[in-house]
């Protein structure tokens, strides 16, 4: 048989599992509020919804379970995480000292490349939010941030972020669609651009915090409003 009738038959395998699909398609619907905190997640609506095997469903649950989206409870099953206001302000804290190293380190690189970078994912950001798109904001929202990592070389600390990307999403898809948020924060954004820009390190160290510290406020009275009363 020749070469090209073998390519011509031969199946490809696909870029994703169904079990990659599938978690996917949850955890999305999770940080997007499809599924909101406190939900049942019903193994047998989600096989209808998904048009899987519970065998799927049941791994997409132990997968979520792992990244802290959805708890098991005695008794009810799965349902999807209470978010903590004391887990959201630990991760903020992290957030703010990593995002705040990588903006000074970007500004004392003093590089074309990186401010234009950062800037391309900002006006991805701004018109996102024209667009009411709540899910490329997301998306650009995490390029801006792969940039200010990657691009002076702080792999490990963005593999430190990617872990709790999730989470930090699921704090996102709350926080961007208070009120003012798609004008207050790509303002805050524009700033640590501003400093990198400038070479000015310790201003974009301090634009950065500024920016978490902002969203953890936000996040903090969201999750307040958010809390059942006692």
């Amino acid at each position: 048989m020749s070469g090209a009738l073998k390519d011509a038959i031969r199946v490809e395998r696909p870029a994703k599992t169904l079990r990659e699909l599938a978690l996917d398609k949850v955890r999305e619907a999770i940080v997007n509020g499809y599924f909101r905190p406190g939900d049942r997640l019903v193994e047998r609506d989600l096989c209808a919804q998904l048009g899987v095997s519970r065998t799927v469903v049941r791994e997409v649950l132990r997968h979520l379970e792992s990244e802290g989206l959805v708890a098991i409870l005695p008794n009810k099953g799965p349902i999807v995480a209470q978010l903590d206001i004391d887990q959201a302000k630990q991760i903020y804290e992290i957030r703010g000292a990593l995002e705040g190293m990588a903006a000074r380190l970007c500004a004392e690189r003093r590089s074309p490349e990186i401010v234009a970078a950062l800037e391309e994912s900002l006006a991805g950001i701004r018109n996102s939010y024209r667009d009411n798109d709540m899910a490329a904001v997301l998306t650009n929202t995490s390029s801006f941030y792969h940039t200010l990592f990657t691009m002076v070389d702080r792999n490990v600390a963005w593999d430190v972020v990617n872990l709790l990307t999730v989470r930090i999403n699921h704090l996102r898809s709350m926080t961007i669609k208070t009120e003012r948020r798609g004008i207050e924060g790509p303002l805050q954004m524009s700033k640590i651009v501003d400093a990198i820009r400038r070479g000015d390190g310790e201003g974009a160290y301090r634009a950065a915090m500024d920016h978490v510290a902002a969203a953890s406020a936000i996040a903090e009275a969201v999750l307040s409003a958010k809390k059942p009363a006692d």
